[in-house]
């Protein structure tokens, strides 16, 4: 016999259900993350300012990298909209190549993706209305536009078009968008009714698409059609909520797991620190929370968040692999991005520049007071390590640069920097007199690099601080185990520009609350005077060679 459960018995089942799924939740790094499953970032502070354009009626696109949270975005818009819009989220991922070149194919799917999408709006309920979208009339862009103009008439509905750009490079898409042009055009005239707001999403800028297909010869006007090249989306406002997150968006997730979890961790510290390494890209701060969580045993301090670092600098995935497919595919945005990482090259912003533009839309620049620089430390390590295995030159001193092992260097356990630079000068001693002053100037950089990977890899990394990177001069920062050696690689430029390299040294050395370190100095003198040895400067201590 089965007895009917008492309010109270209701109450404590709901509250062992809710237990159930509080332990059942993770930091999620693929796909779609959602509250009742997944630690999220709060980004209600981002919503509100996309609903406020939204409100104004505008048409915009979001064009951020991969993995940065542009489909959880408009998941979260959609359910915060209603009911005071019809949020339509659909995608066009999962359609064929074929359905972009068929008029009336393409437009029957996107009147099924738009039905079914009403089935999750505010207007769920509504059945006549929703089917009333399926019209078997409407078969080209024509008749759909009148159908969008009966179908909007009355009605404030926002149209979320996720992976806009996956099929941009189609003249039925370049239609599509003029329509939705068109009718934007026209209402603002008081003369159309059509979407209240439209917002494509996707990795590429749809504003140009037009432009790059002509001269990529994959769009030729037709007769009579102005060959201006007149973007199809010329209509949206700039986008510029900043989509990162914020140590203190970070720690919001944090309190949310520590609440399940009780850890003990110091939530702004380790927040703080997850911003520092990821500059707050969304998929790189949830990849490293997901390390701690589940391959660190849930070490969460700052030693934690740095093997949860080296931990992923190392592995395969999405995200770095079209890093390298997009260094692949446009050698200029290569040959950049090594002159900015590697040579130290000082880069001005410029989004009239293609090859800036295409950086920061792939989310791997930042700007800085004007400055390019890398957009994190992460992709800085991982971009470098890039570098080292392409880079012809450092092939082949990798092989001429023998004779240390890591077991040399390594004992107890802990690292020794001091016997690692002093082999380095003698190995430099060895093959300088077989390159030219030129080679160094632009090389010698990458030379140490290369010395120094196989040496720490495994229990140690290093990183490059991008933001004291230049031309002069490079800081890198290594660790290994519970360990910490910060070295400053920089080129001689005279006795004036040598005290200048003690300074910034050791206020660095300063911030990083530290009083040891190490400078490695290149002198491309004729009558320079090698040396290495400790020596002391403005209370810091430093391992000074000069080769």
């Amino acid at each position: 016999m089965i007895l009917p459960c008492t309010g109270l018995q209701t109450a404590l089942k709901k509250t062992v259900f809710s237990d159930i799924l509080k332990n059942m939740r993770y930091f999620n790094t693929t796909g779609l993350c959602v509250p009742n499953m997944h630690y999220m970032v709060d980004i209600s502070g981002k919503l509100a300012q996309i609903k406020a354009m939204i409100d104004k009626e505008q048409y915009f696109t979001i064009n951020r990298g991969r993995q940065y949270g542009k489909t959880t975005t408009l998941n979260a818009l959609a359910d915060t909209l209603g009911p005071e819009y019809i949020a339509l989220w659909i995608s066009l991922e999962g359609m064929t190549n074929d359905t972009f070149e068929d008029e009336s194919k393409f437009v029957c799917i996107f009147l099924d993706r738009i039905e079914k999408a009403l089935c999750f709006s505010s207007v769920a309920n509504d059945k006549d209305y929703i089917k009333s979208w399926i019209d078997p009339s409407v078969t080209d862009m024509n008749s759909l536009s009148d159908h969008i103009t009966n179908m909007c008439e009355g009605r404030k509905i926002v149209l979320m078009i996720d992976e806009s750009d996956k099929f941009s490079n189609y003249r039925l898409f370049i239609s599509f968008l003029g329509i939705l042009r068109d009718k934007f055009l026209r209402r603002t005239a008081g003369k159309d009714y059509t979407f209240h707001s439209v917002i494509l999403a996707g990795v590429y800028d749809i504003k140009n698409i037009k432009n790059r297909m002509i001269t990529q010869g994959k769009y030729t006007p037709h007769e009579g059609e102005s060959t201006v090249y007149n973007s199809p989306w010329n209509i949206a406002v700039n986008f510029n909520v900043d989509m990162s997150f914020s140590a203190p968006e970070i720690a919001t997730m944090l309190n949310e797991y520590e609440g399940d979890h009780q850890s003990g961790m110091d939530i702004k510290a380790i927040s703080e620190e997850l911003r520092a390494w990821t500059s707050g890209y969304p998929f790189l701060v949830s990849r490293l929370c997901q390390i701690i969580d589940g391959d660190l045993d849930k070490d969460w301090t700052i030693a934690g968040v740095k093997d949860a670092v080296r931990l992923l600098v190392r592995e395969m995935n999405t995200l770095f692999d079209d890093m390298g497919k997009n260094m692949e595919m446009f050698p200029a945005l290569y040959q950049f991005t090594y002159d900015l990482l590697i040579l130290g090259e000082e880069k001005r912003e410029s989004f009239l520049d293609p090859v800036v533009g295409r950086g920061f839309m792939f989310g791997y620049f930042r700007s800085d007071n004007g400055k390019v620089l890398i957009a994190n430390q992460i992709f800085a390590k991982v971009l470098t390590d890039y570098f080292l295995s392409k880079d012809d030159t450092t092939q082949k001193n990798n092989v001429e640069i023998t004779g240390v092992f890591k077991t040399d260097v390594v004992k107890d356990g802990h690292f020794d920097m001091e016997l690692t630079l002093h082999k380095f000068a003698q190995h430099y001693n060895e093959i300088f007199t077989r390159k030219d002053s030129d080679f160094w100037e632009k090389h010698a950089r990458l030379v140490f690099l290369t010395y120094l990977k196989p040496l720490i890899n495994g229990e140690g990394f290093y990183h490059l601080e991008s933001q004291f990177t230049d031309l002069r001069r490079m800081d890198i920062v290594v660790d290994y185990g519970k360990d910490q050696f910060i070295i400053e690689l920089k080129m001689w430029h005279g006795d004036a520009y040598e005290e200048k390299a003690y300074q910034q040294l050791t206020d660095y050395l300063q911030s990083k609350h530290t009083n040891t370190g190490y400078l490695l100095t290149f002198d491309m003198r004729k009558d320079k005077q090698a040396r290495e040895g400790w020596i002391e400067k403005n209370g810091c201590l430093i391992f000074e060679v000069v080769l």
